[in-house]
């Protein structure tokens, strides 16, 4: 560990996918553990909580505790300040409840069949600017175009700010380009180990937002921020490598080029597509994105370089052969919707799984299924609870404590009157 810093940022993933932590001076790291209410797993995002499973909210509120390994300590984005990311304990023993856990278990899980799992993750995310009004609107980018670069689309060098910030920080960034509609943008970090991965993920969301946030802007990765515009995405990548460190994917000798495998792991991502919705698409919000007729993982479908599929296989092969899950929004926790996804493709390989034909169809009015995600966040979380081979994978206990805070969610949601409501029937009722 540098000792150049004067403080170490020590940060958690929570449930809602928000990272916690403390700064705390470095020789702080040599002697102690950071200390936690283990009751944050009870809080939703307006600060309410709710005695869910784990949360230990009725139990006097004891502390969990972060531990961290001070030689993982990187440089941040913020002056004279390290960064690191730690697994949480309670009673000596690991948190179950904890998303970093049940990441780690997901990848134990492979590993005990003998396989290594590998992730990517593309990200997607609108810029939003004051209204005046004390509310935000979509930043001002006239210009913008899909696939865009450069002051078109990035009037003030944003990105170019973050993409410079991340390679300072060790983030290795792939590519970084506007999307389809403005001003919305892509951002996609380099493939490889599951838990460093996704910790780079969680690391270059923060530092991604406060950037934005130091100009005044607010990046979000809300599944639908804007009506009538797409929606953001998080699109998980994977493969495997087997005990030889070969792509368990590739066959060279099928016509496809997959494995049989691979065609399991498919078929597990199909057939527990419905219930694992609830948690790639965890808001209210999400089921505005998740629509027929828009390219974004709604049927359960796959196909060969397919974008209007929930499960695309590219056409890569060889080391490269990988299979992308395309239904998790931008807001999803990364370390469920991941985890999620290669508990899914297992149980496909546990079970010697056969997927259905590949979709022939346009995939948008045209589609070989007539299965769907639920259409809304109460459904989704029936559906999750429902598929009991599924939640037993993931890890029961995060399951029981992720409904039931968002079983709260929804009654909150169910029982506030929007103004939509207002606006459309009170000048007339």
């Amino acid at each position: 560990m540098s000792t150049t810093y004067k403080r170490v940022r020590v940060l958690f993933p929570d449930h809602l996918g928000l990272a916690r932590g403390k700064y705390v001076p470095p020789y702080y790291l040599h002697d102690h553990g950071s200390r936690f209410c283990i009751t944050l797993f009870a809080l939703a995002y307006d600060r309410s909580m709710t005695p869910a499973p784990g949360a230990k909210l009725l139990e006097g509120l004891p502390d969990c505790e972060l531990q961290v390994n001070a030689e993982a300590i990187r440089p941040s984005w913020q002056k004279d300040t390290g960064v690191v990311i730690g697994d949480l304990y309670f009673q000596g023993e690991p948190l179950a409840i904890s998303p970093r856990y049940v990441l780690r278990k997901a990848v134990r899980d492979w590993e005990a069949m003998g396989y290594v799992p590998k992730v990517g993750i593309e990200l997607e995310a609108y810029v939003m600017q004051p209204d005046g009004n004390g509310g935000w609107e979509p930043w001002n980018t006239p210009g913008a175009y899909v696939y865009g670069t450069g002051a078109a689309v990035d009037p003030t060098g944003l990105f170019d700010e973050i993409m410079e910030t991340a390679e300072a920080c060790e983030l290795p960034v792939e590519a970084i380009n506007s999307e389809y509609d403005f001003p919305q943008f892509e951002l996609t970090l380099r493939y490889g180990n599951v838990i460093e991965t996704i910790d780079n993920i969680l690391l270059f969301k923060l530092m991604a937002r406060e950037i934005a946030a130091k100009r005044g802007l607010l990046l979000t990765f809300i599944g639908k921020p804007i009506a009538g515009r797409s929606g953001s995405g998080l699109h998980v990548n994977f493969s495997l490598e087997d005990k030889d460190g070969k792509n368990a994917f590739h066959d060279s000798k099928a016509e496809d080029g997959l494995t049989e495998f691979a065609r399991q792991c498919i078929a597990g991502l199909i057939q527990h597509h419905v219930g694992m919705t609830a948690l790639l698409a965890p808001t209210v919000n999400s089921y505005k994105r998740l629509r027929p007729g828009d390219i974004v993982g709604y049927w359960a479908n796959w196909g060969y370089d397919h974008r209007a599929v929930t499960v695309r296989v590219p056409g890569e092969r060889g080391t490269a052969t990988h299979l992308e899950h395309r239904m998790a929004d931008g807001c999803a926790n990364p370390y469920y919707a991941t985890a999620a996804v290669l508990q899914a493709a297992r149980l496909g390989v546990v079970n010697k799984m056969t997927p259905p034909p590949a979709e022939t169809g346009n995939g948008l009015d045209e589609v070989s299924t007539d299965v769907h995600v639920p259409e809304d966040l109460n459904q989704a979380l029936n559906a999750l609870e429902a598929d009991t081979a599924f939640a037993e994978a993931f890890g029961k206990e995060s399951v029981d404590q992720f409904i039931a805070i968002k079983r709260e969610e929804w009654e909150k949601f169910i029982a506030h009157i929007t103004d939509w409501e207002l606006d459309y029937y009170l000048p007339f009722l």
